[in-house]
């Protein structure tokens, strides 16, 4: 066994399920991650928080609550970056993102949704941060289960929360640039 396929062997040992569909982290290709945080108002930025977290507890059996880990992300997301990174490392993955300064970008854009009109918009750019970060994901998941599914098709509920939220978020922007009578 090379020493790859031992790290990968590790990884995958900890899972609660022996199915090789079980990813190590949450697969989403990136425009799906972007037009889903954008429609759902990141909403979905936060559904992408309790999946990982979720994967990690059933991986490494850990008494933790992904759901609470997910609503306080402001918290939470550093230990998630960096877990990915050291994932990322031991499967020789010389792609590398910077935990501290991506979870600080990610924390200071999303407080961006209190500033006037029309600067509350800056606070969508937050998952621009959050790509990096999907982008060594989905290459750990390549390398640790080479037939998991991408995640690169949108549901139909994928589809109702792009035109519900798409819908709002227009009316938002309107509502934002449309003079005062």
């Amino acid at each position: 066994m090379t020493e790859k396929q031992s790290q990968t062997a590790t990884i995958n040992s900890g899972t609660t399920q022996d199915s090789a569909d079980t990813p190590t982290y949450f697969p989403v290709s990136l425009l799906k991650l972007m037009v889903m945080s954008t429609c759902t108002l990141g909403i979905y930025e936060l559904y992408w928080y309790y999946k990982n977290w979720s994967l990690i507890k059933e991986r490494e059996k850990l008494d933790i609550m992904p759901f609470w880990r997910a609503v306080f992300a402001y918290f939470f997301c550093y230990s998630l970056f960096k877990k990915i990174q050291a994932t990322a490392e031991s499967q020789g993955i010389r792609k590398s993102i910077a935990p501290g300064f991506l979870a600080a970008g990610w924390i200071v854009i999303t407080l961006l949704w209190k500033l006037p009109d029309p600067y509350w918009l800056l606070a969508y750019f937050a998952v621009l941060t959050l790509l990096p970060v999907q982008s060594v994901v989905n290459e750990i998941n390549q390398i640790t289960n080479p037939k998991n599914d991408p995640n690169k098709k949108f549901t139909r509920w994928n589809i109702a929360g792009i035109v519900i939220g798409g819908l709002l978020f227009v009316l938002a922007l309107i509502g934002t640039f449309l003079p005062e009578t």
